[in-house]
């Protein structure tokens, strides 16, 4: 069987009403990113950036699995499916993909601040005062701006081993995730489907598809399948 890799980020989430990282506005549901997305930030007002990993939690919560999610699932009965998301949603898993890596966290997950190997499931908001067993603040399990991404060298291992590669919703801005498309081996098949298809090197090795990730995935089962 051979083995697809996905790389998706924010677009394929956006039609199930998540906003995207960073909307027309240059804001972050509202907020610049220095204000709630880096180590300093926590820092500087905790309970703020709290705040706004439960809002962003509460609005996973309520999402529910497009079909972008969905028709990769099915893809499993003929190959070997494997994302890799850049995405803090859990869309994936509840549309039915049974292998997926979050380069970024979860954000239905919670960790300590000293000790980011150990996640807890968490049901509830987060505040100030709430500890892990270890007795420290708990955070957010996510990757903030400044911090390491430490699923990354597992990441580029498994695009060594795609047999077909598609990128799905993402800019291919945010680095290092937009570099993990540069581990392919060449020669293989590679797609790439978003509304706005982004500048790549070398495009006549893509095979394009600029459509919403709902219809692009469709379109992609039928030329995998052909």
């Amino acid at each position: 069987m051979q083995r697809l890799v996905i790389l998706s980020g924010a677009g394929i989430s956006a039609e199930s009403g998540l906003k995207t990282f960073r909307d027309s506005d240059g804001l972050w549901e509202g907020y610049e990113v220095t204000e709630v997305a880096t180590p300093g930030a926590f820092r500087r007002n905790p309970q703020l950036v709290l705040d706004f990993y439960n809002m962003r939690r509460r609005n996973v919560l309520d999402a529910v699995p497009n079909a972008a999610h969905t028709g990769l699932a099915a893809l499993e009965k003929d190959f070997e499916v494997i994302i890799i998301t850049q995405n803090i949603d859990d869309l994936h898993e509840r549309g039915g993909s049974t292998h997926v890596l979050h380069l970024h966290g979860e954000i239905t997950k919670t960790r300590s601040i000293s000790n980011p190997d150990v996640t807890f499931s968490y049901d509830r908001d987060l505040a100030v005062g709430d500890l892990a067993p270890d007795g420290t603040q708990l955070r957010p399990f996510i990757v903030w701006f400044e911090e390491e991404v430490p699923k990354l060298a597992e990441a580029a291992a498994i695009m060594r081993t795609a047999d077909i590669m598609a990128v799905i919703g993402t800019s291919l801005l945010v680095y290092p995730a937009a570099g993990l498309v540069h581990y392919a081996r060449p020669g293989i098949q590679k797609y790439i489907i978003d509304k706005r298809i982004p500048a790549i090197e070398k495009s006549k090795d893509w095979n394009l598809i600029e459509k919403p990730a709902t219809e692009g995935v469709i379109e992609l089962q039928k030329l995998l399948r052909r």
